[in-house]
Parts: structure tokens; sequence; C-alpha cells
């Protein structure tokens, strides 16, 4: 994680992939991004991925994408990061690579995810290149349900 997190300080956006397994992230990149996001809300300091943009893409060979982009994007917004979308999920079908390969519609929308992303980026450097600021940073205030 350590890391990750020195290579997050310069980055400027993300890009996550995993495959779906059983509807859901691998087990290994859902533990990947449970101890990342997770040491990143240590002392409650989003330094590392706020307001950096983001996005996800999915590879399934059938089904389970959906539940998949939400359990990802939920990570992102945990940390003010803006989510990056296309025209449909960011998705591609395929047990192989080479029918991901056929997946007309998947990588039309990988295509658009990438101008997406680079539209964003651009916009925030030339904002940034303008005087716009980052927005403050709230101090977290953490409840629970029972009062």
């Amino acid at each position: 994680m350590n890391e990750m997190h020195e290579k997050a300080k310069e980055a400027d956006g993300f890009v996550f992939g995993t495959p779906v397994h059983y509807a859901g992230a691998s087990g290994n990149m859902t533990a990947f991004m449970d101890r990342l996001f997770y040491s990143e809300l240590g002392g409650c300091q989003n330094k590392n991925f706020r307001l950096k943009p983001a996005a996800c893409v999915m590879s399934a060979r059938r089904a389970g994408t959906t539940a998949t982009f939400d359990q990802m994007n939920k990570y992102f917004a945990i940390q003010e990061m803006p989510i990056i979308t296309t025209k449909y999920w960011n998705m591609v079908h395929g047990a192989i690579p080479e029918q991901v390969a056929e997946d007309k519609e998947g990588l039309m929308n990988m295509r658009i995810l990438g101008r997406n992303m680079a539209f964003h980026l651009k916009c925030k450097e030339i904002a940034m290149n303008n005087g716009l600021e980052l927005p403050e940073e709230e101090v977290a205030v953490f409840t629970n349900f029972v009062r």
C-alpha cells in the first residue's frame, strides 16, 4: 500500500480494472481496494485521491458487471473522486481476450471512457492554471445511527 500511495500522490487520475467473479470484483481487487481506501481514510485525510477523477472497468464472460460497477464506484465516491463514465457501463464481455476484442459495443465504451477521462483532466488543468482552487476540505465527522 505504501508504494501505491506514493504513486497516487503524483497521479492525475485513476482507472481500476477487474474481472467479475460471482457478480462482484475479484477477491484480489476487493482486498486491494479495501486496504487502499481504508488506509487513505485513516486520519480523515483524502490527500492522495480527493478530487482526482476515477473510472473502473469490468470484464465478464456474461453477467455481474453492473453489481461490480456499483461496488467499485463506491470506493471513489467515499474519497470525493469525480467518477468518469461512458455511454453505457464501463464493461467488456468475453471469456477470453479474443472474445473481448469482438465486443464492439464494449470497445466503443472503452474509447469513450478514455476520451472522457482525458477531457476531465484537461478541464481540471485549465481551471487550476487559471486560478480556480480546489474546494476547501471539510474535516470529517463520524457518527453512527444510534443517538
